[in-house]
């Protein structure tokens, strides 16, 4: 069913009032990440969606699917969810290992309307999800961030703490860490920077990314 953008703002007011900012899980023993790979520019056709899950805390990876359908919902800042969103749902439903924990390459509730694609995913699955962006969309660091891997300082937004400007490895440009669902802001900061190795971007969303774009530009199939 196609949906307007204003349509689609009134459904994330409604969603946002669903989030869940506690820690809703136990021990973590498998955690996913989960990316879209699509062309460049494109306004509408084929996004492939990747989820790869991963042993917690060795990281290594155990499974990996992705799902690839046509899209029509247009590119527009704030409401990406609803163009890559559906796609990743349909991943998630092909893994036969269900992770404890998702990370998502984009916003949890640093977000205009509190709902960024991360609490969009955790809230219709009902997973626990934490936003792992690579850019703010809303909101300045509370303070500068020392440069050193682990640092982190607050993300504020109309005076109130939205996210984390993490530090994942030594003077490189931070990302933005985000509740998505199910869970605290200090818990989900503790897990992105357990996921983090020698790269900037934790491993799950790193290598979810990878496979995404494998997915599209190598297997090219439609499933």
């Amino acid at each position: 069913m196609d949906i307007s953008p204003k349509e689609a703002i009134k459904i994330q007011k409604e969603l946002a009032d669903k989030i869940i900012e506690q820690n809703m899980f136990g021990k973590i023993s498998h955690i996913a990440g989960v990316d879209v790979s699509q062309p460049a520019f494109m306004q509408q056709g084929f996004i492939y969606a990747a989820v790869c899950i991963l042993s917690f805390p060795e990281l290594e990876v155990i499974e990996q699917v992705y799902h690839s359908q046509e899209t029509s919902f247009p590119y527009i800042p704030g409401l990406l969810a609803f163009r890559e969103a559906p796609a990743i749902i349909n991943a998630l439903d092909k893994v036969k290992i269900k992770p404890d924990i998702i990370l998502v390459d984009g916003h949890g509730i640093s977000h205009p309307r509190k709902l960024g694609i991360a609490s969009h995913i955790g809230v219709m699955t009902g997973y626990v999800t934490i936003g792992c962006a690579k850019s703010i969309l809303v909101g300045k660091p509370e303070k500068e961030l020392p440069l050193e891997k682990g640092s982190y300082v607050s993300l504020i937004y109309h005076n109130k703490v939205i996210g984390n400007v993490v530090r994942t490895k030594d003077r490189v440009n931070p990302i933005y860490v985000s509740i998505g669902n199910k869970i605290t802001l200090d818990k989900a900061t503790e897990v992105v920077l357990a996921c983090t190795t020698k790269y900037r971007l934790p491993e799950p969303t790193r290598l979810a990314h990878q496979y995404a774009n494998y997915a599209r530009k190598s297997l090219n199939i439609k499933v």
